[in-house]
């Protein structure tokens, strides 16, 4: 295959994932089982992604074969393609437990397949049993594929109705943010304020590598998005640029989640940014050694 049809495979897997279209399915399968790493691993996605619409007898077992395919990415997105289908995915359980048990495989599909057991089961009892599960935004009954979907997307407990609501205002917040990053710091990274371009510059400057603004869920039921990273270390840092009321509620709930995981977390101000360099040696220096 060349690396145009390639490209154009790809391009096609992701048209076809935001289409919405019930007959995006098959073209997807047959994409999914293509000699292209990319391209499979995308269409798996797509296939997650339609899984509200397209027939779990025909997609799910389509994804278990792509649970032995070589490349551990196509693997990972597969289980969590699986996961969208709920407990339609049973029958995929003892290859999601071969993987979780195998010590050859890759961490983050071990933790991935853990993940998407829990959610195929829970998903299961529900339906099998009967539970009683409510929507948090409305209190109504849920069904096992909306418990599914909700929990996948924002480990939450939603209805189809509440669920598209949440899922419009998460998204239109995330666009809010992602428009006023354009401060740019001299890695190229975009940030949100001159107190944040001051402590990433810091950290390219000391070699330290970090992730800015990405989400992580480090508790059952919730995710932080920390301002840096750093992945090395295990450390988040977050800088708290503003004096409002609810600024700082949200400040201390944050702080709260920190703390209940023991995570190992840098507190910094604007004042701080006087003298960032003493600050910074003085507060990482106490999780890791500072040349």
């Amino acid at each position: 295959m060349s690396s145009l049809e390639d490209r154009k495979m790809r391009k096609r897997a992701v048209e076809l994932g935001n289409s919405g279209d019930i007959n995006a399915i098959f073209e997807l399968i047959v994409i999914a089982k293509s000699s292209s790493f990319h391209a499979s691993r995308l269409a798996v996605s797509a296939l997650g992604k339609l899984a509200n619409i397209a027939d779990p007898q025909i997609v799910v077992p389509v994804l278990m074969d792509c649970l032995k395919n070589p490349h551990s990415q196509v693997r990972q997105y597969s289980m969590k393609a699986l996961m969208a289908y709920g407990f339609n995915s049973k029958e995929a359980l003892p290859d999601l437990y071969d993987i979780l048990n195998n010590s050859l495989e890759a961490d983050y599909n071990q933790k991935q397949a853990k993940r998407s057991i829990e959610i195929i089961e829970k998903s299961l009892a529900i339906y099998e049993k009967s539970l009683n599960r409510h929507c948090q935004k409305c209190g109504n009954e849920i069904a096992a594929d909306e418990y599914a979907r909700s929990h996948k997307a924002f480990q939450r407990s939603y209805c189809d109705n509440c669920f598209d609501e949440v899922y419009l205002q998460r998204r239109n917040w995330n666009s809010r943010v992602e428009l006023n990053k354009n401060i740019k710091a001299k890695d190229g990274t975009l940030v949100q304020s001159k107190g944040e371009k001051m402590i990433a510059e810091w950290l390219s400057l000391n070699n330290i590598k970090y992730r800015y603004d990405e989400r992580f869920r480090i508790i059952e039921g919730y995710a932080v998005r920390p301002d840096f990273y750093l992945p090395e270390f295990d450390v988040y840092i977050e800088y708290w640029g503003m004096d409002t009321i609810d600024y700082k509620i949200g400040m201390f709930k944050k702080k709260k989640v920190y703390q209940m995981t023991a995570k190992k977390l840098i507190s910094l101000y604007p004042d701080d940014c006087r003298n960032l360099d003493c600050v910074m040696h003085e507060k990482l220096s106490r999780y890791i050694s500072l040349q």
